[in-house]
C-alpha cells in the first residue's frame, strides 16, 4: 500500500502545480491552531479502508478506498459583491478539485493496483476558515503470500522462427 500512496503523491506533484503540500494524511488538519503543519492549498492521501476477498492459493483481492483530502485556507469573502480577485480565488479552488480528479480518475501508476475510479466527493464543514473536500477513489489490489516451502519458479520462453527445409 505504500507504493499506492507514493505513486499518488508523485502523480499529484507532477500534474498539479497549484498544490503547495502533498503528503500522507496523518492528521495535519486536525490541529486547530493558527499554524497548521501544511502549506495551502494541500492534498492529503489516506487509504481509508480495504475490503478483501479470497482469491485462492494464498492470494486475496482487495478493494481499496483512497481518500484525497483537498484543503485551502479561506481568508477572504467570495460573495457576489466581493472584489473580482476574491471571487477568482474561490473559482481557483474549485478548479483545483477538478484538476486533481482529471489527474487521478482512470490512472494507475503500477501493476500492483487497478486504475483509480472516483466514488464520491464530499465537503467537510469546518468552523476554522479551512475549506475541505474529500475525494474518494477505489481501486483493486492483489495481495499474494508465497506458499510455505515453495520457491516461485521463473521460466524462460524462447521463440524461434520455424526452420525451412528445401
Amino acid at each position: 500500500m505504500n507504493i499506492l500512496i507514493q505513486d499518488i503523491q508523485n502523480r499529484l506533484s507532477t500534474q498539479i502545480a497549484a498544490l503547495k503540500y502533498i503528503d500522507e494524511d496523518w492528521g495535519q488538519l486536525d490541529d486547530y491552531s493558527p499554524n497548521f503543519p501544511v502549506k495551502w492549498p494541500c492534498a492529503l492521501i489516506d487509504i481509508s479502508q480495504v475490503s478483501y476477498s479470497n482469491a485462492g492459493r494464498h492470494s486475496q483481492l482487495g478493494v481499496a478506498a483512497i481518500t484525497i483530502t483537498v484543503a485551502d485556507i479561506k481568508l477572504t469573502n467570495s460573495s457576489s459583491k466581493a472584489p473580482a480577485g476574491q471571487i477568482a480565488a474561490q473559482t481557483a479552488y474549485l478548479q483545483l478539485i477538478k484538476d486533481i480528479h482529471a489527474a487521478l480518475h482512470g490512472w494507475s501508476g503500477h501493476a500492483h493496483y487497478s486504475p483509480l475510479i472516483r466514488e464520491s466527493l464530499k465537503r467537510a464543514k469546518r468552523d476554522d476558515g479551512v475549506r475541505e473536500h474529500n475525494l474518494v477513489y477505489t481501486c483493486q489490489i492483489q495481495d499474494t503470500k508465497p506458499e510455505p516451502g515453495r520457491i516461485p519458479a521463473t521460466a524462460e520462453i524462447i521463440v524461434e522462427a520455424p526452420k525451412q527445409f528445401y
